[in-house]
């Protein structure tokens, strides 16, 4: 199994107490944003361009775990910025720990080895690392060389100790499907649980806006990467969800399966559109306009959108009721298998490797994930600093940050 029996039995008891409930819109998975501050600068990444202010704020363990027990999704996505630059990360995780939540630790892990011993193996606790390709694409990505062997020792190393460790690659409209195989076999050859794969959402705020994928290029993308899986390569997504990638189900965006509590309070409607905060997590669910996003709303910055904190929920959802358990066991029995594809779908994957390979020739560069650019517009001094130096630039790899530094 791609997760561990007794993480498996806690969600699919929670799902399924909340449908004997006649809950439709329930929370599966806190995306918790203690900080928005990093150490990289991807240029795929819209959360990390606000001014220096923002940059310094904290969200106390304190706040982190009461938002945890507010909500009471089963499993805590700590995300941001950088977790382990957070000064009460080990009590954030501890906590969480202590009310019997899964925890997904995403990092960059430019800190994770020297931050390991700070924490102790356990099965409700899994750094998930963010690999966006092979050595060559991964540094390109987030603009800074040598950040592949850093976090490929750190995985390594967090194996050796018994922590578990999952992958996260984000893919954009140049992704090589040959190269991110390569990636696969050897995430899976040092031991890593399971990877994660997402199409990259355009963030309004990303500097490179030529890097993301129209819903219909994310299928054509997906199916091409996906088409005969290897047995070895296991992914820690449901077997709807990857179908739903390919294309072979269409699913409508829980927004509310994700929420997101960060520095501002309660985000809405999701992960990755701020539309306005609230005190609490009810009034969240009370105020937000769900109807108005995803593929059957009106807002069109969703229109492209495929990515898994929207839609991994209502893949999930769906295997709980026979129709989707049927889907998910087509989609389980197919996943190994060859896909024929169809002369259209040929001819628009022929058309964007030759786009890729234009840009890449015109020196625009749009790589596997957020790749590097000059562009500075609308960013504060700190970013545009980060931005100049690129590929060359110095970026310290621990900040000393003072626990006053806190709250909002």
């Amino acid at each position: 199994m791609a997760v561990p029996i007794s993480q498996a039995w806690t969600v699919a008891s929670y799902v399924m107490g909340q449908k004997l409930k006649g809950r439709k819109r329930y929370p599966l998975v806190l995306m918790l944003e203690p900080l928005f501050r990093c150490n990289l600068a991807c240029e795929g990444c819209g959360k990390i361009q606000f001014p220096e202010h923002i940059l310094k704020k904290r969200v106390s363990a304190e706040k982190a775990l009461a938002a945890a027990e507010e909500c009471g999704a089963p499993i805590v996505s700590i995300a941001g910025g950088e977790p382990l630059i957070h000064p009460e990360i080990e009590q954030i995780v501890d906590g969480l720990i202590k009310q019997g939540r899964y925890i997904y630790l995403c990092t960059n892990a430019l800190l994770l080895e020297r931050a390991l011993k700070k924490f102790k193996p356990h099965k409700q606790l899994t750094f998930s690392v963010h690999m966006d390709g092979l050595k060559e694409e991964h540094d390109r990505s987030v603009s800074r060389d040598g950040t592949y062997d850093i976090a490929f020792k750190a995985i390594k190393q967090a194996v050796e100790m018994g922590f578990r460790v999952t992958t996260n690659t984000t893919l954009f409209n140049n992704a090589d499907p040959d190269r991110v195989h390569g990636l696969f076999d050897e995430l899976m050859k040092v031991g890593v649980e399971s990877m994660m794969l997402s199409p990259g959402y355009p963030y309004e705020k990303a500097p490179e806006q030529d890097i993301f994928l129209e819903s219909d290029r994310t299928k054509v993308l997906f199916k091409k990467i996906l088409s005969g899986a290897k047995k070895e390569w296991l992914f820690n997504h449901s077997p709807n969800f990857l179908a739903f990638l390919k294309g072979e189900i269409d699913y409508n965006c829980t927004p509310w399966g994700n929420p997101t509590y960060n520095v501002f309070g309660w985000q809405k409607p999701c992960y990755l559109l701020a539309d306005g905060y609230t005190k609490t997590f009810q009034q969240m669910m009370d105020t937000t306009d769900w109807p108005r996003y995803g593929k059957k709303g009106t807002d069109e910055r969703c229109k492209d959108c495929m990515v898994h904190c929207g839609y991994e929920a209502s893949a999930v959802d769906d295997s709980f009721s026979l129709p989707g358990a049927i889907r998910m066991f087509k989609a389980s029995k197919n996943l190994r298998k060859k896909i024929t594809f169809t002369a259209e779908e040929e001819a628009l994957y022929t058309k964007m490797k030759d786009e890729a390979a234009a840009r890449e020739a015109a020196g625009g560069g749009a790589h596997s994930c957020s790749s590097s650019s000059a562009t500075t517009s609308g960013r504060d001094e700190l970013m545009e600093q980060i931005a100049a130096n690129r590929m060359t630039r110095s970026v310290p790899r621990e900040e000393k940050v003072s626990a006053d530094s806190n709250d909002r």
